[in-house]
């Protein structure tokens, strides 16, 4: 077999005119529609237009022209079947042996801000997955072409052999059905969520890799980094790395929980992460008042952690954190003078996320997790709270300086791994209690943490206590004040132990669990 004939249409026209130019010169026939033909005809490419080959006039405005017998016989017939071929023959028809198609920028489309619904639906191409499916599933004779990064090698192959080889046609097929997949998904993800159905009952993603990683958790595991078609510009997957080596998958899992508990804050704050858990928390009145806060709180976890900023990077900063081994930095900005101290240390990765979305600005999504033999989605934890929220249940109300601190702490034990408990005092964390069995273990290990310091902190809880023996902790402590939950059947014995010792406590109604 030989490629004697093309039908190239393409959206993105990248490329194609150079493309088309050789597959002539190499004596191929060249077949196109619309603004495709008349972009080579205008560069000098010989081509036929669509409607000489159907004898049928592309109508309604472009939605219908290849849509046609003369079209996908040429593609679909098996060419070793001598039923096939005499049929073709009947009929005068002729054989595709290459197509050339992208589609219709949909994704481009919906990204746009204020799209018109109209104008989405205009953008959903029919003919051009049509005719990729029929090519992609009759790859043992045609090959077909939806990316122009493969233009090169299949000239190259045509040039050589005057066809390209079967593995080249499955993976080209292999990479055609991924397309359309995708393009499908994207296209019922946004009549899904329009009509307000963003939980079906079929839940297609896809996404789009950004690279290839060393391995996963562990150097046995394989693993990729990979985007969603219209991630938000203050994600991860969107961030320039300005500097330093390749991010690793346990560095990707703690920038991502780094990032997200950073934007639970509106003023300057700082977060230091060490295995998707906060080491470290502060607010202050600039970014380095916030990361002195934030080092303070835990000088020997952040060692080797993951730094947060919702604040640009400035000089004064860049020299403390230049002080210590971190592996990532991630902010919205760093100042020319942050840049020229931090990038002297080789290795160290510094991230810019661009304008953070902070409190209720966030947008909503939904978070996926794989499970042996399936998967579970939900909402993202996007819940905020204000004190106007918050019930007092105890004999003592907590003082306002007490309230902005509980509120501080909320915002934080909603991003630390259940059960957690979190002290909080002078906008920073005192200790952290992550991950345990059980909720008297987290509060023990935070207590410890914070030492001294736990004295005249506050406590918040990301679930309610099931009796009263955290209290009995944390009134041993020193600690205040708490924020937790409620909503236990045993919530009078808690509230008890904290009149007891003066305690003030506030229920919020809510629950931030996190596995």
């Amino acid at each position: 077999m030989s490629i004697k004939r093309a039908l190239v249409s393409v959206s993105d026209k990248a490329g194609i005119v150079e493309f088309c130019r050789e597959l002539s010169n190499l004596g191929v026939e060249i077949i196109s529609t619309g603004g495709t033909k008349n972009l080579l005809a205008k560069e000098g490419v010989p081509v036929i237009g669509i409607s000489e080959v159907t004898g049928f006039p592309e109508i309604l405005d472009g939605r219908v022209k290849t849509l046609h017998p003369a079209v996908h016989s040429g593609l679909l017939a098996v060419r070793d079947s001598a039923e096939h071929q005499a049929q073709m023959k009947e009929l005068g028809l002729d054989y595709i042996d290459l197509v050339v198609v992208n589609l219709y920028p949909f994704q481009e489309t919906i990204a746009k801000p204020n799209v018109e619904y109209e104008d989405a639906i205009e953008n959903i191409d029919i003919g051009g997955p049509t005719m990729l499916r029929s090519a992609a599933k009759n790859h043992a004779f045609v090959s077909v072409v939806v990316d122009s990064a493969d233009y090169p090698a299949v000239l190259n192959e045509i040039k050589i052999k005057g066809d390209t080889s079967l593995e080249t046609r499955k993976r080209l097929a292999a990479k055609v059905f991924r397309h359309t997949a995708s393009y499908d998904a994207l296209i019922s993800d946004y009549l899904s969520n329009v009509t307000g159905d963003p939980l079906p009952e079929r839940f297609t993603v896809t996404y789009e890799k950004i690279q290839d990683l060393r391995y996963g958790e562990n150097p046995h595991q394989k693993a990729a980094f990979y985007k969603k078609p219209l991630a938000a510009a203050d994600t991860l997957t969107t961030a320039k790395q300005l500097h330093g080596k390749e991010l690793s998958y346990n560095n990707i899992n703690d920038a991502n929980a780094a990032l997200q508990i950073v934007k639970e804050f509106e003023e300057p704050a700082v977060v230091a992460v060490k295995h998707m858990n906060p080491c470290g928390v502060g607010i202050g009145g600039s970014v380095l008042e916030a990361y002195k806060k934030a080092y303070a709180a835990d000088p020997t976890s952040i060692f080797g952690g993951i730094v947060a900023a919702n604040r640009i990077i400035d000089g004064d900063t860049a020299l403390l954190l230049k002080e210590i081994f971190l592996e990532i930095i991630l902010a919205p900005g760093f100042t020319k003078e942050a840049l020229e101290i931090l990038t002297q240390k080789k290795n160290i990765r510094l991230l810019e996320v661009g304008s953070l979305k902070s409190g209720e600005n966030r947008e909503k999504s939904f978070t996926i997790t794989t499970i042996d033999g399936g998967m579970i989605v939900q909402e993202s934890d996007v819940h905020s709270m204000s004190t106007d929220d918050l019930q007092v249940v105890t004999d003592r109300k907590p003082t306002e300086e007490e309230l902005k601190q509980l509120l501080f702490g909320w915002k934080v034990v909603k991003h630390v791994k259940s059960n957690a408990i979190v002290l909080a005092n002078d906008s920073m964390t005192v200790g952290v209690g992550a991950g345990q069995m059980n909720r008297v273990g987290a509060a023990k290990i935070a207590i410890e943490q914070a030492g001294d310091k736990a004295k005249g902190s506050v406590l918040a809880s990301d679930a309610f206590f099931p009796m009263g023996d955290t209290l009995e902790l944390a009134a041993k402590a020193g600690i205040t004040a708490v924020i937790q939950p409620g909503g236990s059947i045993k919530d009078e014995e808690s509230i008890k132990v904290a009149n007891e010792y003066g305690i003030a406590m506030v229920f919020t109604g809510v629950r931030h669990f996190k596995h």
